[in-house]
């Protein structure tokens, strides 16, 4: 399976009609940006977020959630989540918005 369909859909359901987001296929999977960074993606079933390091430290701690690691070698400030962490929405949502907010303050790509 390159990558879940389904959550797919669920992603660009969520940042339809909302400035400055848009998605690419990279890495086997799909990758959301905004305002050309990437934030979030799905990667086979798994939603990939872009936190920062001090972020990621914290949500690694919890049951669903594992380092960014497609290569043996974890990204640093990525996370994974599994699909029994984002069954419903709010869920979902909310490791969106974490992954949003380290996004938004991130320097410009200039």
């Amino acid at each position: 399976m390159p990558y879940d369909p389904g959550l797919a859909v669920r992603l660009e359901e969520l940042f339809e009609g909302h400035a400055g987001f848009e998605h690419k296929k990279m890495f086997g999977g799909i990758c959301w940006l905004l305002n050309g960074k990437m934030f979030a993606g799905v990667y086979k079933d798994r939603l990939i977020i872009r936190v920062g390091e001090e972020t990621a430290v914290k949500i690694l701690k919890e049951k669903h959630v594992k380092p960014f690691d497609i290569t043996g070698k974890p990204m640093k400030g990525w996370a994974m989540v599994a699909p029994e962490g984002i069954e419903d929405d709010k869920a979902l949502k909310r490791y969106l918005s974490l992954a949003e907010r380290f996004v938004k303050i991130l320097p410009s790509k200039n």
